[in-house]
This record gives C-alpha cells, structure tokens and sequence, in this order.
C-alpha cells in the first residue's frame, strides 16, 4: 500500500496549480493600467496643446472656426472611439477612456473659444480671462455649479455658454448610453453571442427539442 502522505504529495504537486487564478487576473489588471495611463496621457497632452497654441492672434472668425471644427473632432472621434470599444478585448476599459478623451477634448474646446472670444471681444465676461480662467469658468459651467464670479455678458458669450450647457447634457445623458450600448455590445462579441434581437417562437423552442428524445 502507498503512503497516504507520499500519495497527498504527488496529489498536490500534479494538481491545479493554486497561483493560475492570479495568473488569469494579470492581463486584466494589466489592461487597465494602459488603459488609464492612456486616458492619463490623453488628457495631460490635451491641457498642454491648450494652454501652449497660439490662440492670442486670432479674432472672432478663428474662434467659431476653433469651436466648429473642434465640436466636429469630437463626433469623429466619439464615433470611432465606439467603433473601437464594441471590438476591444476590454470594452469597459475601453469605454472608460474614450469617456475621458471626449470630456476633455469637449471641456478644452469651450476654454479655447471663451479665452479667444474676450481676446477679440474685451468685456464679453465680467472679467478679464486668462487660460486658467476660461478653463475655470467651462468647468463650473459644466458642473453646473455657477459661483458666479465670472460670468458671460455678451450676447455671444452667453450663446457660447447655452452651447456647452446643452452639450455638456448630451455628452452626460446620450453619450453614456452610447458607449454603454457599445460595452454591452463588444461583450456580446466575446461571448460569441449573436446580435441583441428578441427570439422568435420557433428559436425560443430549440433547446427543448434538442434536449428532448
């Protein structure tokens, strides 16, 4: 007869290995550390271009054209950021920052065309904005929570304003459940399910007639 320790031993050494479930978790927590490292690096170079361009030298025409070709990137770049997400490995990740890079772009957009508008326009605000203070005032903008130090007294900046305010609801309310439609999507996808469509009477019955004699 074997030894019942000798047999725990052998037992133990050709079993699972106890470390594979920490081995399984290290490309997830892997993913996510590129994936808010990316987010990271996406916003920091977003804030640098900001407060780094040119912008003193342009006028009222370069700050619509700023402001309608940045709302334009960020469509673009929301549309493809959901494209990507519905095929990443790792779309919650992947949803979590293209959240981010949109919210950015979209917040440095506004802080661009405020800091452009009192540049060509003096007294659209009731102070003077410097980068800092534009980026200040589209934040508590978008926030919605409104100090009231600075605030728009021009007609065109209270547009630009109401501008924000209503994408700044679209961004909160639709885009999440775009991308959250996005999420669910691409997890469908890595569990080889089909597309999200109610089933039919007669799919509805074809487990039990294949399980049936």
């Amino acid at each position: 007869m074997s030894d019942p320790s000798t047999a725990r031993t052998d037992r133990a050494r050709s079993g699972p290995d106890p470390h594979r479930p920490r081995r399984r978790l290290r490309p997830r927590r892997w993913a996510a550390v590129v994936a808010v490292a990316r987010a990271v690096l996406i916003a920091v170079g977003l804030l640098t271009a900001y407060f780094l361009l040119p912008l003193d030298e342009r006028g009222t025409a370069g700050a619509s054209a700023l402001l309608v070709c940045g709302l334009l990137a960020v469509l673009l770049v929301f549309a493809w950021e959901v494209r990507v997400i519905a095929r990443s490995p790792h779309p919650r990740l992947r949803a979590v920052e293209a959240l981010a890079a949109t919210l950015v772009l979209f917040l440095v957009l506004f802080a661009g065309a405020y800091y452009l508008l009192d540049r060509s326009t003096p007294g659209s605000f009731s102070e003077p904005l410097t980068r800092t203070d534009a980026l200040y005032f589209t934040l508590t903008t978008f926030s919605t929570v409104g100090y009231g130090d600075i605030a728009a007294r021009s007609q065109t900046g209270r547009v630009l304003a109401m501008l924000q305010m209503a994408g700044g609801l679209l961004l909160v309310g639709v885009a999440a459940r775009v991308l959250a439609s996005a999420v669910q999507a691409g997890l469908r996808r890595q569990r080889g399910e089909p597309s999200d469509r109610p089933r039919s009477g007669s799919d509805a019955d074809m487990p039990d007639r294949e399980d049936g004699p």
